[in-house]
């Protein structure tokens, strides 16, 4: 690409950011797309090139970078490792809250968990995944649901993974602290069993995530483009709005992965705006955006 041809700029492109503070170009937004594609499989069409401005300008502030050629120049190099998750956590969007779709949710406890849970309280184990955390309003989410059916669900065999590729949303999700307008979907009764309320010193109001429900979720950092560790089944994954932002090609990949990961008549919730499509064939739709791995006879 020739200098000439480098002097593309957000604005002349899309019509907006007239006064950019940082300089911006055709190059420079090709390069960060193609390292986000390459590390987390996310594709940023032309489109997008104000949103990734708007993203990352705080972190060149940050950084102390004049402009955008010499940001890409360190996450391009090896010292630039550490920076490249922070240009991922920026891009990504972590839109969540507790009890998101809550059909998936009323589905879970009427349909799925009793079951599950009779077979927990006979000596069975209970794995559940979030796969695409955020900062763990849907774990935690998952966890109210078992604990709902099941007080006394962390004496017993009860586990929900909750994976990220963003190290500052699983904080958060460690952290396990929400403010009020965060807790809105969860019932009074819930806040009352299973989280603790705090008032700040600047009077405002945070609510703690309580022991047992901690005690039932561990948060990983995982990035789905990458090898998968875990070797057990899971009898119930949430991947929602996760691959919205994959090509066809990728999403059909990750979703053949979630259902090798899937216990026997394991079920798989999707977002509402996502579709199951050229997939392993054992996954039967079981409800709006629910995905069933299906018995042998089914197939």
């Amino acid at each position: 690409m020739s200098d000439a041809a480098d002097t593309w700029t957000v604005e002349a492109r899309n019509g907006v950011f007239a006064n950019r503070e940082f300089p911006f170009t055709e190059r420079d937004f090709k390069k960060i797309a193609t390292m986000v594609y390459e590390d987390a499989g996310i594709s940023l069409p032309d489109v997008k090139a104000p949103l990734v401005y708007s993203r990352l300008v705080k972190r060149l502030r940050a950084l102390g970078v004049e402009n955008f050629k010499r940001y890409c120049a360190l996450v391009e190099g090896n010292r630039g490792v550490g920076e490249r998750h922070q240009m991922i956590d920026a891009i990504t969007t972590n839109v969540t809250r507790f009890f998101r779709e809550p059909h998936h949710f009323e589905h879970l406890k009427t349909k799925v968990l009793p079951q599950l849970v009779a077979d927990v309280r006979r000596g069975g184990r209970l794995r559940m995944w979030s796969a695409g955390c955020s900062s763990g309003e849907e774990a935690y989410s998952l966890a109210l649901m078992v604990l709902s059916l099941m007080p006394e669900a962390p004496q017993h065999d009860v586990r929900i993974l909750a994976t990220d590729i963003s190290r500052n949303m699983l904080e958060k999700g460690r952290a396990g602290i929400y403010n009020e307008a965060s807790i809105v979907p969860v019932s009074r009764q819930m806040r009352a069993d299973w989280f603790k309320r705090e008032r700040k010193p600047d009077g405002t109001k945070v609510w703690h995530v309580g022991e047992e429900l901690r005690a039932l979720v561990a948060f990983r950092e995982l990035n789905l483009m990458d090898e998968w560790p875990m070797r057990q089944a899971y009898q119930i994954i949430f991947c929602r709005n996760v691959t919205i932002y994959f090509e066809e090609d990728v999403q059909v990949q990750i979703f053949n992965r979630l259902a090798a990961k899937l216990a026997p008549e394991g079920h798989l919730y999707i977002g509402h705006s996502e579709r199951v499509a050229q997939c392993d064939r054992r996954l039967l739709l079981d409800g709006n955006t629910i995905y069933r791995l299906a018995r042998g006879e089914d197939q």
